[in-house]
């Protein structure tokens, strides 16, 4: 079994990926508070947390199978070398559980908050059944031969697929508004930082053990940090660059608004002021 060659250098792989875990965890609370707040999921698209939800329950399949099955463990160091780490630490279990509850939270709040005219698509719909159908076509394709490591091998693929394309709807939602209102960009912010930390502690264990098996061994997990850092990037200037205008004009008529209405409210509920003056 692998081991670290340099204190160091662990103790540097163990930070980051809990900062990986921190960033991660923490970047699904600025939208959940958000829609607490407004009463209103308008503005956050509804494919990107269906296509959410099934990316992370198909990384959490994954993460834990390589983290906690000897025989997982055992066929992937028999595919990579017998001397290699498991590319998979505790902070990616931690996270892929945490990241199925807040996302289905955030899909709870969809169902009970104000919706406007949003809905989910057909396609979105029909994309998820697709996956989990054929998820279940493979679970029966690996049972003869006991090929578990190709199985949750399919189950981190899933994930990156799903990362590439759960954030498409969003960027073109805001494209069509021209707002990114309803949307919170502290989730971006985060979800970069995650996005950051969690490649370098890869490059971490790649440099102490001379070996770029960490990053083509879980190739889901590289092509995740690099997908979501280019996302963020597009929405941080979609935010900041493109529709920074329209996002303030935005935020000031909804108050505006919101005065109006309670101006009203206190007017109704006075009738004899009102009938004095």
């Amino acid at each position: 079994m692998a081991t670290w060659n340099s204190i160091p250098l662990e103790i540097t792989y163990e930070v980051l990926g809990w900062i990986a875990f921190f960033s991660w965890s923490f970047s699904f609370y600025p939208q959940v508070i958000l829609n607490f707040r407004r009463k209103s999921v308008v503005g956050l698209n509804f494919d990107f947390v269906v296509l959410n939800l099934t990316k992370h329950s198909s990384y959490l399949i994954y993460n834990a199978s390589l983290y906690f099955s000897p025989v997982v463990q055992r066929q992937y160091r028999e595919k990579y070398g017998l001397g290699e780490m498991i590319p998979v630490a505790a902070n990616d279990v931690a996270f892929s559980i945490h990241a199925v509850i807040l996302t289905a939270f955030t899909l709870y709040q969809v169902y009970i908050y104000d919706r406007g005219t949003q809905k989910i698509s057909r396609t979105c719909l029909a994309i998820s059944s697709v996956v989990w159908v054929s998820a279940a076509v493979c679970v029966f394709m690996a049972w003869p031969s006991q090929s578990w490591l190709w199985l949750v091998t399919v189950f981190n693929s899933i994930q990156v697929f799903m990362t590439v394309i759960k954030y498409i709807p969003q960027a073109i939602l805001n494209f069509t508004r021209k707002s990114t209102v309803g949307w919170s960009i502290g989730n971006i912010l985060l979800d970069l930082l995650g996005g950051v930390t969690n490649y370098a502690q890869m490059a971490t264990q790649s440099i102490d053990q001379g070996s770029w098996v960490s990053f083509y061994g879980n190739i889901g997990k590289t092509l995740l940090s690099l997908v979501s850092i280019f996302f963020d990037l597009l929405f941080m200037v979609q935010h900041y660059l493109l529709y920074p205008y329209k996002n303030e004009k935005s935020s000031l008529d909804a108050d505006a608004a919101q005065d109006d209405n309670t101006a009203a409210l206190i007017k109704s509920s006075n009738p004899s002021q009102s009938e004095n003056v």
